[in-house]
């Protein structure tokens, strides 16, 4: 089953850090990653700008509004994911333990919805 990885940084914390360990986390995050998609486990991989640079986007009443920045006003912010293939939740929760940035933020696991099978469904 495929889940979805969510890695949420507090800058906070990531600012804390000194250069060095900021790039030993991130060595091994890659060299973790790297590992993973050598097992068939690390489906896709990215991280994403700040939350300066983004854009929220509403339809309501007929009217777009697009916004700068995300929605929420949080601490922590979506800073990249990983698309992960894991016999279960637990397998998910384990690999998600082995990367660093859960001591620097959070790392949210959601399970990928079968998308084909929506599809089928709803005749698309």
């Amino acid at each position: 089953m495929k889940y979805l990885l969510m890695v949420y940084n507090d800058d906070g914390l990531l600012n804390a850090l000194t250069r060095d360990e900021f790039d030993t986390r991130m060595r091994g995050c890659i060299e973790h990653a790297d590992e993973l998609r050598t097992q068939g486990q690390l489906l896709d991989t990215q991280q994403l700008e700040g939350p300066s640079t983004a854009k929220t986007v509403r339809i309501r009443n007929g009217g777009v509004t697009v916004v700068d920045g995300p929605f929420a006003e949080t601490k922590e912010y979506l800073g990249g994911f990983n698309l992960i293939e894991a016999a279960d939740m637990d397998e998910a929760v384990r690999i998600a333990t082995e990367f660093p940035w859960t001591r620097t933020g959070s790392v949210e696991i959601r399970p990928v919805r079968d998308f084909d099978a929506v599809r089928r469904r709803v005749g698309a």
